[in-house]
């Protein structure tokens, strides 16, 4: 199936936000926003590891302005009033959210059970 994203820049210089989801493509979505020390924290803390975690993989990233609404295509079960959100989507729908973020030592756990809780993701275990 073909990913279709189109890229837009928003009012975070560099933000992608990716437009339309495949039909049953479990993402990852960030709603940020410009002066989000929590954001912030979480770039320099799990971004760069993220994509090549088996969590990652499972569910990519898409970023979103807190301030523009749902990407195009993507339906959240109820308003955004914290920044970061995190919004697990399956075909465009909210399945879950996390709000907030208070470090990567509880990032990790805390999504993985988000994961196996609402999707069909086996943590990797070694």
């Amino acid at each position: 199936m073909v990913l279709k994203l189109i890229l837009q820049v928003g009012a975070l210089a560099g933000s992608l936000i990716a437009t339309s989801a495949a039909a049953g493509e479990i993402r990852l979505i960030m709603v940020e926003q410009p002066g989000c020390a929590y954001c912030a924290a979480w770039d320099d803390q799990i971004a760069p590891a993220y994509p090549k975690t088996a969590e990652g993989r499972f569910a990519p990233l898409l970023r979103a302005d807190l301030h523009m609404g749902p990407p195009d295509g993507i339906t959240y079960a109820r308003r955004v009033n914290f920044t970061p959100t995190f919004i697990l989507i399956d075909d465009g729908v909210e399945i879950a959210r996390m709000e907030g973020y208070v470090g990567e030592d509880f990032f990790w756990p805390v999504y993985a059970k988000l994961l196996e809780d609402n999707t069909d993701f086996e943590p990797v275990t070694n």
